[in-house]
């Protein structure tokens, strides 16, 4: 693909964003889209947000629980990047008219201390340069119409980034058996799932390798006081006014999110 059109691409996402709306899938259009244009495509995204005045607070990995997988028909884990524009405070409400069709899903966030640059990191590394372990909801959304997405349309819009709520209760990563710990997510409350941190590629503390030796190897560290988010540990659920959601994950705490 033509570097033009990877920017024209770029910025129809960024509009879609800006404008609270929908494109249509790209890879419909354009089928030739590999999985690097469309990491270039969400760079241009990117860029044009932190020009808008966004800063980058951290990173995400997303599709790393098989029940996503499936709910999305997508196959393999990808990253995108999160600004302070999406965070929320536990306890705040969020207005539905800043989504456009959210999904709430229960993750464990990692607070770093350290950089890390990849590849070639191992676990140890990650947990050496880990503060600590949060509770956490993402919000994913996407400018994609109807959820109609393949890898590269996820990838492209900044893999379906929304906003992200970080619970009140943070702990040493050494103090809890992150692939067993048990999670229960709650709507409403009634709980609607269970998982534990093995679904996020057998432990979140994978997932945070994977990301940070796919990012070494494009020239991108994850840096000390970022905060990254490890995947999801069931599947993701449809938000509306009104609902209220509580994640709760052993040996760590909760946090919880409502809609407005």
């Amino acid at each position: 693909m033509e570097a033009k059109l990877i920017e024209q691409l770029g910025d129809s996402l960024f509009e879609a964003l800006r404008a609270n709306t929908v494109i249509d899938p790209i890879s419909d259009k354009y089928p030739e889209m590999t999985i690097e244009h469309a990491y270039q495509v969400q760079k241009r995204m990117t860029d044009r947000r932190v020009a808008d005045g966004e800063t980058i607070v951290g990173k995400k990995i997303g599709v790393t629980s098989r029940a996503v997988m499936n709910m999305l028909g997508v196959y393999q884990p990808d990253f995108g990047y999160m600004t302070d524009r999406m965070i929320v405070n536990e306890g705040e409400t969020i207005a539905m008219s800043r989504m456009i069709q959210p999904k709430a899903e229960g993750e464990i966030a990692f607070l770093l201390k350290k950089d890390l640059m990849g590849p070639g990191l191992t676990n140890a590394d990650i947990l050496a340069a880990t503060e600590a372990v949060i509770p956490c909801f993402e919000i994913v959304d996407s400018r994609i119409r109807d959820w109609k997405i393949k890898i590269q349309d996820t990838v492209a819009d900044n893999a379906s980034c929304g906003l992200f709520v970080l619970g009140d209760n943070a702990v040493s990563p050494r103090k809890v058996d992150l692939s067993t710990c048990g999670m229960v997510l709650e709507k409403n409350g009634e709980i609607i799932a269970t998982g534990s941190g093995a679904a996020a590629m057998g432990s979140p503390v994978n997932a945070i390798t994977w990301l940070a030796n796919m990012l070494g190897s494009l020239g991108v560290p994850l840096k000390a006081g970022e905060v990254v988010l490890s995947g999801a540990l069931a599947a993701m659920f449809p938000c509306a006014a009104g609902d209220n959601f509580r994640v709760s994950i052993g040996g760590i705490g909760s946090c919880s999110v409502r809609f407005g």
